[in-house]
């Protein structure tokens, strides 16, 4: 019986309680294996495994309910808005993962309950797309959406991150946004478009860049290359004031284990970071600002430590 479940959780994500009894299943059996943790209720009347949802990361477990949403589902419904964007590997940051979004394709009334969003909408035939085996929004939708359910700062988190993956551009995104004159909560969709730039590979980079516009500083460059004498990349930082001498780098802990060398240690990796700042300083003649995550609640402090590093730029 549980190969056959098994194979339900492959092809749907989840099983249902209906499918347990068709196998044989009673509801004191389902209890008691939910009870032991052999079995996660991931909603009312669906469930997975134990052994594979303890390796699951919280993006992922979110997956998962967003699939027992769909399958239990009255009318035809697709992923969109926040639900959508976990498809496409979006960082959720400081994203609700306990509510799902889905809206109806018959553009009737949706409602809200137990954690489901039922949205809304007119759905065009280019909206709807198949990723991970589920009818989901595509990214340039979702991305839109995401404006209407998030504050700016945090809905340019996701769509950078649609952008820079390249699961929509922003002439689509303002294509798009043209239809969407009459959709409720737009206000800010347009200034998100405005800052919206898919050269920010992090949650860290994007962040430090609203940073920036919050503090009005001049708008930087991210991840800007820099070129040896030969004209060879050596190296790129996450944002640049050529023009001001000033180069920012966002020192988060995911920066030193993805950029980590095979047999390097932290340490080790910390050390070369360092000499690739002075190598950087020494060829342009730049100064650099490093800043952590507890910098992006010191807005003040970083711009008044990014101001006095600024060199006056140039004349016109």
């Amino acid at each position: 019986m549980d190969a056959q479940l098994r194979a339900l959780i492959g092809k749907h994500g989840v099983f249902t309680r209906k499918e347990a009894l068709a196998l044989g299943y009673h509801d004191r059996a389902i209890a008691l294996l939910v009870r032991t943790g052999a079995w996660v209720r991931v909603r009312r009347g669906a469930y997975v495994f134990g052994d594979a949802w303890v390796d699951l990361s919280s993006n992922q477990r979110y997956a998962v309910l967003c699939r027992a949403a769909v399958r239990q589902a009255r009318a035809e419904v697709v992923l969109s808005h926040s639900s959508s964007g976990n498809e496409y590997g979006c960082p959720m940051w400081e994203a609700d993962l306990k509510s799902v979004h889905m809206t109806r394709s018959d553009e009737r009334a949706g409602r809200a309950e137990a954690g489901i969003v039922q949205h809304r909408g007119k759905v065009e035939d280019d909206d709807v797309v198949e990723r991970n085996g589920l009818s989901v929004m595509s990214g340039t939708r979702t991305a839109l959406e995401l404006t209407t359910i998030l504050d700016v700062e945090h809905a340019l988190v996701e769509i950078d991150h649609l952008l820079h993956n390249g699961h929509t551009t922003l002439e689509k995104l303002h294509d798009r946004y043209e239809k969407m004159a009459y959709w409720p909560r737009t206000l800010t969709t347009d200034l998100v478009l405005r800052l919206a730039d898919g050269r920010s590979e992090s949650v860290g980079e994007t962040r430090s860049r609203y940073l920036c516009w919050t503090q009005h500083l001049p708008a930087p460059i991210p991840n800007y290359p820099i070129v040896d004498q030969h004209g060879r990349e050596i190296a790129r930082v996450d944002l640049a004031w050529p023009s001001r001498g000033v180069f920012l780098e966002f020192d988060g802990k995911e920066k030193y284990l993805k950029h980590r060398r095979e047999g390097e240690s932290i340490v080790d990796c910390v050390l070369r970071e360092k000499k690739r700042e002075s190598l950087i300083c020494e060829l342009m003649d730049w100064r650099c600002v490093r800043i952590v995550w507890a910098d992006l609640y010191r807005p003040d402090e970083v711009a008044t430590r990014i101001r006095r590093l600024f060199r006056d730029a140039p004349a016109a």
